[in-house]
């Protein structure tokens, strides 16, 4: 039998009897858990394996401009996959999960706000990353490595990239309010469009134009703006469930508090992942172009496969953080494990195919023997290990979801120290670069158990915080036909 609630009926002149009523059903916070999990996860799928091809067309006609550019890009990758998984996965998770806290505790007043906050965050982030890219990043990138034709290529791609640093930042700040509200159709309907669009303008201004590296940047840009356009018209217009305020905005500290604490601590993570991508390029440098290059096309894979994580785990944020605002702590734990097996299973039995069958892959991307050589070398014994991967990034985001991401970030913390220390011991023992290729493997493994621990040792439930915020709409909700306390004072 469902539930019921109750509703005032008039009988004669000033009474009334209670009638009885069905609730509006929510299906992120009662629906059931893998049916619900999988239904948010498929268009951020679809969308991702789009990205993939992104992917795979970047590196191919950045191949055609020489071993150098393809060199190049793998000095820049993670830089951009910093930029991209900050504003995405990071603050972009702690946009959704703010939100969805707000929805699952009844309060669309906050939640809208809270978009707002959202917003300014996206603008001061995007600013910080422009200045600081433009001024820093070519010293960092000769820091990684880059020398000769290779550093002059990979500077041309950051010029261009990081001049419009803002853009990433807002289309997914966008996508993290939509996100948080349990629509993930729209984000990854714009995230699909965007990668074909990019695709063709990409190929067409570095190729067709002679741009080069520089065109490659320019497309993936005016992508993103085209993203912004339609975000932005669909948020401001009033058909999402939330609608960022302007007119009469005040600027809250503790709207800022709400996302921050979840999506500032969360942008460690990902900065502690690209500082493990980039001292492993460092170390890997000394071993030449082809090697570096073989490396940067496996890696390249390891980004499309997160893209497979990150798809389940996103679609987890808003199911425990509406789960955690209803004060349904079990249930939450029950999406985050779900999400966590899906995304191991999942990531496991594509990237093991890849392992096996590594040239499927490497052959895209160059003709170079020896790059070739290095690639399927590194993805033999690497690629297996991916499936670590999935399960840490699924952990990840359900710790946004209750906003709870300490554990998870202090796990990428010991990956990196493990990836520093155990480098350090190869570099001094003149180790192969095989040896190096099963200490990435490794720090996978260690990552994904680490987060895995992590999650099942730190307490989800509510804090004073949240109940402090928490509306006399959610009690009324839970007790109908009750009236909330009469404010004293």
């Amino acid at each position: 039998m469902s539930e019921i609630g109750l509703a005032d009926s008039p009988v004669g002149e000033g009474r009334s009897l209670p009638i009885a009523v069905k609730p509006m059903r929510n299906a992120l916070v009662d629906g059931p858990i893998l049916r619900t999990l999988l239904s948010l996860a498929w268009p951020n799928i679809i969308a991702n394996t789009a990205g993939t091809c992104v992917i795979i067309a970047e590196t191919s006609y950045i191949g055609r401009l020489g071993i150098e550019a393809l060199a190049a890009m793998a000095l820049v990758f993670p830089l951009v996959i910093l930029t991209m998984t900050m504003s995405g996965g990071a603050m972009g998770g702690g946009v959704a999960s703010a939100i969805a806290r707000a929805l699952g505790a009844g309060d669309t007043e906050r939640a809208s706000t809270l978009a707002s906050h959202a917003l300014l965050i996206a603008l001061l982030f995007g600013a910080a990353f422009m200045v600081g890219m433009l001024v820093f990043g070519p010293a960092l990138l000769e820091l990684l490595g880059g020398r000769g034709a290779v550093l002059s290529h990979a500077v041309a791609y950051l010029q261009i990239f990081f001049g419009g640093a803002v853009l990433p930042w807002l289309m997914n700040s966008m996508a993290g309010i939509l996100r948080g509200t349990g629509n993930m159709k729209l984000p990854s309907f714009m995230i699909l469009s965007s990668a074909l669009l990019q695709i063709v303008l990409g190929g067409t201004l570095s190729l067709g134009l002679g741009l080069g590296m520089r065109g490659v940047a320019a497309g993936a840009l005016l992508a993103f703006s085209v993203s912004i356009s339609v975000m932005s018209w669909y948020l401001f217009s009033g058909r999402a469930r939330v609608r960022p305020k302007l007119r009469g905005l005040k600027i809250s500290r503790a709207m800022f508090a709400d996302i921050l604490k979840v999506g500032a601590i969360a942008c460690f993570s990902p900065l502690q992942s690209v500082l493990s991508i980039a001292i492993f390029t460092h170390m890997l440098a000394g071993f030449g172009t082809a090697v570096l290059a073989g490396y940067g096309i496996g890696a390249r894979l390891e980004f499309m496969m997160t893209t497979v994580g990150f798809s389940i785990g996103m679609a987890s944020v808003p199911m425990v953080g509406m789960a955690i605002g209803a004060e349904q702590i079990a249930r939450a734990r029950r999406v985050a494990w779900t999400a966590g097996l899906v995304s191991f299973t999942t990531m496991g039995v594509l990237s093991t195919g890849i392992a096996i069958f590594p040239q499927i892959w490497v052959d895209i991307f160059t003709q170079d023997e020896s790059a070739r050589s290095a690639g399927r070398h590194y993805l033999q014994i690497a690629a297996p290990m991916y499936a670590f991967i999935g399960l840490a990034i699924s952990m990840y985001f359900s710790s946004q979801g209750a906003a709870r991401v300490i554990g998870p970030v202090l796990a990428q913390t010991a990956r990196l120290v493990f990836i520093a220390a155990g480098g350090s011991y190869l570099l001094q023992h003149a180790a192969t670069e095989g040896e190096f290729f099963l200490l990435a493997a490794a720090s996978m493994v260690l990552l994904g158990g680490l987060t895995l621990a992590s999650v099942m040792l730190t307490r989800w439930g509510s804090n004073p915080a949240m109940i402090e915020l928490r509306p006399a709409a959610l009690a009324a909700a839970r007790n109908p036909g009750s009236q909330p306390p009469p404010r004293l004072g």
